[in-house]
């Protein structure tokens, strides 16, 4: 095959996010760079997920529109370090070819080239021996051979083959890989990536899964212990892993000008490990710091902050240590904060969790949580400090109980949906009291626009609107406003009812009896009716509501 197209490229991405997400495990145990936070493989498999979402939806022929609709999901997903710089990678690779409908060899080696060229850039302080070398050599190999090569299957094969061998010298490059005896996470997330597209190119099955069995086959030390324990908590300087996106404003902008380059050196100034990478539109920021507010304090001198998260390492860290001192045990892991929330949906429950729930109890419109459910789920945490979530109005009341009872700090931030559940998590502080987190996460859930579309259990007439039992209803802030036969007709109307030309970010979770075609098609409409939005859209798989949405 010496040149591919767009719908080609799109199958190559499905299947380097599919090994990859096989492996996701896999590269987590190898993480140990720059700090304990041993979550490379979920990152980078959340991020790559993204961007394969976004280029399932926007495939198309032209190679050039296609990887850019891979660079945006990429970016919009990018997790922690290793995610932001494979974001970079394929930012500069999409750049490159963003007018080319088809790219062969030449085309190819020269867009990997200018993508390892991309996050070299992004990284204040880029270090070798981690994905950026493993990135960079396969690039060079790709270049290196693109006048001699005609095939790109061929070239692939170098490039992996060259990534392999960049990942078996990381060691010699960075000590402490060396010292644990591993190999760079990231670069190992980088060559399944690498593979997948290949066994695309070749129309072969994708290679076995990596399986560790145990510690012993990984680190040939005493007591299995983790990568982590061959560093002190004490020597971790930058206790905060903080992430954030910042959604540019015009009017802040005609204040103060956005420079990547200025907004980059600025934040170098309160931590290390930092990334940022920007478009038109929004910055996304990774950052290890000791202040995680004045990060995003300065982040929000030039837009709104949106998918905040902040992870204290030194705690993880003491988990991991704690852990490996007793072999044999199991020991609780203690927290210091716990925010505990409630919801219906593996889907919703999933999505709570990755931005910040410590615990999600099943629970929701007809399955009303206990207060002796709630205090049971805070309790086998063993949190120091606790923020309870109900996301339903009828289970308020059990969680201030609960909240009562316990014999820790503990305060209800009263939510009342889903919506306004995950705005709050996402106003979470580590750094502030109880109840100053409280008030500040309630805020937060309160400008958030909740929607839910749910079916009518009998006939009746509500504030003038007449409804049939098996209707579907729109339901805004807790009020129905309109009641149809037809589950397109009364989401359409509802997202009518509730978006206006202030509105920036609209969220669609789709239940379990919605397919995943019925939601894109929602979020099409959405994008096609209101320009001015952006539209997320996510698997919540929860009974009863069809849709449940959140406009802000």
């Amino acid at each position: 095959m010496s040149s591919i197209n767009g719908l080609q490229f799109a199958k190559m991405v499905e299947m380097g996010a599919h090994h990859l997400h096989q492996n996701a495990d896999y590269v987590d145990s190898l993480n140990v760079f720059p700090v304990p936070d041993g979550d490379t493989g979920t990152n980078m498999n959340l991020s790559m997920t993204s961007g394969a979402r976004e280029t399932e939806r926007n495939a198309q022929e032209h190679i050039g529109l296609t990887a850019q609709a891979f660079s945006k999901g990429l970016l919009m997903g990018a997790r922690g370090n290793s995610g932001v710089i494979l974001s970079q990678l394929f930012r500069g690779f999409s750049k490159q070819i963003e007018n080319e409908e088809q790219v062969n060899v030449q085309q190819f080696a020269e867009a990997l080239q200018y993508g390892v060229e991309t996050a070299y850039k992004a990284v204040m302080k880029p270090v070798e021996g981690t994905i950026l070398t493993v990135a960079k050599d396969a690039a060079n190999a790709a270049v290196s051979h693109q006048e001699t090569v005609t095939d790109l299957a061929a070239l692939l094969e170098l490039i992996v083959e060259e990534a392999k061998a960049s990942l078996k010298r990381t060691p010699e490059l960075l000590p402490v890989l060396k010292e644990v005896g591993v190999v760079d996470s990231g670069g190992q997330g980088l060559v399944y990536v690498y593979e997948g597209f290949l066994a695309c190119l070749k129309g072969e099955d994708l290679p076995e899964k990596t399986v560790v069995h145990n510690m012993d086959d990984l680190v040939k030390t005493e007591h299995h212990r983790s990568v982590q324990s061959f560093m002190n908590t004490e020597d971790i300087v930058f206790g905060y892993c903080t992430e954030f996106m910042v959604k540019l404003d015009s009017a802040k902008l005609l204040e103060q000008p956005f420079d990547e380059e200025t907004f980059r050196q600025d934040l170098s100034e309160l931590g290390d490990s930092l990334l940022v990478i920007s478009d038109d539109e929004v910055v996304k920021v990774h950052i290890h710091t000791e202040e995680p507010g004045n990060a995003l304090s300065y982040g929000q001198k030039y837009g709104a902050l949106t998918r905040m998260k902040i992870e204290n390492m030194r705690e993880q860290h003491s988990e991991i240590m704690d852990r490996d001192s007793i072999p044999s045990a199991t020991p609780k892991q203690q927290h210091k904060y716990a925010i505990v929330t409630v919801s219906m949906g593996t889907g919703i429950a999933e999505l709570l969790k990755s931005i910040g729930a410590s615990a999600v109890i099943e629970g929701g419109q007809t399955m009303n949580p206990s207060t002796e459910d709630i205090v049971k789920a805070i309790q086998e945490i063993g949190a120091e400090k606790v923020l309870i979530l109900p996301n339903n109005k009828n289970i308020i009341m059990a969680a201030e109980q609960a909240a009562e009872v316990l014999e820790i700090e503990a305060e209800v931030v009263p939510t009342r949906s889903v919506p306004e559940g995950l705005a709050a998590i996402l106003a979470f502080n580590p750094e502030a009291t109880v109840k100053k987190n409280a008030q500040a996460m309630q805020e937060a859930a309160s400008s958030i626009k909740t929607g839910q579309v749910t079916y009518a259990v009998r006939d009746t007439t509500i504030d003038g609107i007449s409804i049939k039992k098996d209707d579907f209803m729109g339901i805004a802030q807790g009020k129905i406003t309109s009641s149809d036969p037809s589950l397109d007709g009364v989401t359409k109307r509802l997202l009518a009812s509730m978006i206006d030309e202030d509105d920036e970010i609209v969220t669609v979770i789709y239940g379990e009896e919605v397919s995943s075609d019925e939601a894109e098609k929602i979020g099409a409409y959405i994008e096609d009716q209101f320009d001015y939005v952006d539209v997320e859209l996510y698997a919540g798989k929860q009974p009863l509501y069809p849709y449940i949405l959140s406009v802000e």
